[in-house]
């Protein structure tokens, strides 16, 4: 049976960033606390009475928006009404987003005692000139008294975001990051290009952003840099000390099952393979969720769409993918990946061990091309 995890979206931010195109709005009045735990404890229910039979819950992200806006009291309630609905793991892995505007030490202690184990923690940038043109609400000071409160407040195993190639940035400042980052003694280290997404103000109202063969070789002196203080690259943006790595997130890449509540959530539940797989997608207005948007209809994936679903997802992965693995999950077998495959192999996209495939240096720097031979 195919782990599975519960993503908890909070869609309440207090600023939206201008290149943020993930479901958040600016808080602009009281956020309804209760009414939102009420929400998310029934989303969760209907999505429960799609499960083919009754599963432990692995692991749980809460991400946004910005979940720790909301109170200690509220994350309280919400995790008895999960724990009355269904089973976690004794190990689970629970992770909460947080801003570093937003912490207080008696306010993470209390997050730590309710069970969260781990943080992930929006850093980008440790550049107060750049955390002002992202729109942040932070400073780079904020940042590290953040990392200590969380340290203080017994959360040992925390993540740090981290942005690259952002307006006027040079190679040196990306590396002085990556170097202040791994200073604070972080267990995960997420490392990802700042890209201009539709129906964002970056998108609308484009910033100069530097050279792309620069930000390339900046982009690999930094995971030089992290290698060398042990953070192993393991996905396409993370990095983690050895058995540090998001167990969450990797459910997600090996395609895994996962429950999505909240404003804007999306899952997936596989009730059969390969033949009743499913996603789920919660609207993005947290009015409509509120007023009991959050019964979706469930919309099968196609049989023929499985292989590059299954792709998009676990060629994300340095360690690439084992036949067994794909059938495990998909309930197909190897001829259903081909002749995309045998073309990789071909172009020196793929390389091949028995029956495990991972991508070559090449193919890995040019992902969206392989993705492209499995295309339907």
């Amino acid at each position: 049976m195919l782990p599975l995890s519960l993503y908890i979206h909070f869609p309440w931010c207090i600023r939206k960033c201008p290149y943020c195109d993930f479901n958040s709005h600016a808080v602009k009045e009281p956020i309804p606390e209760q009414l939102y735990i009420d929400a998310l404890l029934a989303d969760l229910r209907s999505d429960l009475s799609l499960l083919a039979t009754q599963r432990e819950i692995g692991s749980i992200f809460m991400g946004g928006g910005t979940p720790s806006l909301f109170t200690p009291d509220a994350l309280d309630r919400l995790f008895v009404g999960i724990r009355q609905q269904v089973e976690l793991a004794a190990d689970c892995e629970i992770t909460l987003e947080a801003n570093p505007g937003t912490f207080e030490s008696a306010k993470f202690a209390e997050f730590r005692a309710l069970g969260i184990n781990r943080l992930s923690i929006g850093i980008q940038t440790f550049s107060d000139r750049h955390l002002q043109i992202l729109g942040r609400v932070h400073s780079a000071a904020e940042a590290a008294a953040a990392v200590e409160i969380a340290a203080k407040a017994g959360f040992d195993n925390f993540n740090l975001d981290l942005m690259f190639g952002l307006p006027e940035q040079t190679p040196e400042q990306m590396l002085a990051d990556v170097q202040t980052a791994i200073d604070l003694a972080p267990t995960h280290i997420s490392f990802y290009q700042l890209t201009l997404e539709p129906n964002t103000y970056f998108h609308k109202f484009p910033p100069s952003l530097p050279d792309g063969d620069a930000i390339f070789s900046a982009q690999k002196r930094c995971q030089q840099l992290m290698a060398d203080h042990g953070f192993r690259q393991y996905e396409v943006s993370a990095y983690a000390k050895p058995g540090r790595e998001s167990r969450h997130n990797k459910n997600y890449w090996q395609f895994g099952d996962y429950l999505g509540i909240g404003a804007g959530a999306h899952g997936k539940i596989s009730r059969s393979l390969p033949a009743d797989i499913v996603r789920t997608v919660k609207p993005k207005s947290p009015e409509q969720y509120l007023r009991g948007g959050w019964a979706a209809k469930p919309e099968p994936i196609a049989v023929k769409q499985l292989p590059l679903e299954y792709l998009m997802n676990q060629l994300r992965l340095k360690a690439g993918f084992d036949l067994a693995q794909f059938h495990a999950a998909t309930g197909l077998a190897e001829p259903s990946l081909q002749p995309g495959l045998a073309i990789c192999l071909e172009h020196g996209l793929l390389s091949r061990q028995e029956t495990r495939y991972t991508c070559t240096e090449r193919g890995w720097d040019l992902l969206d091309l392989v993705l492209e031979k499995f295309i339907d």
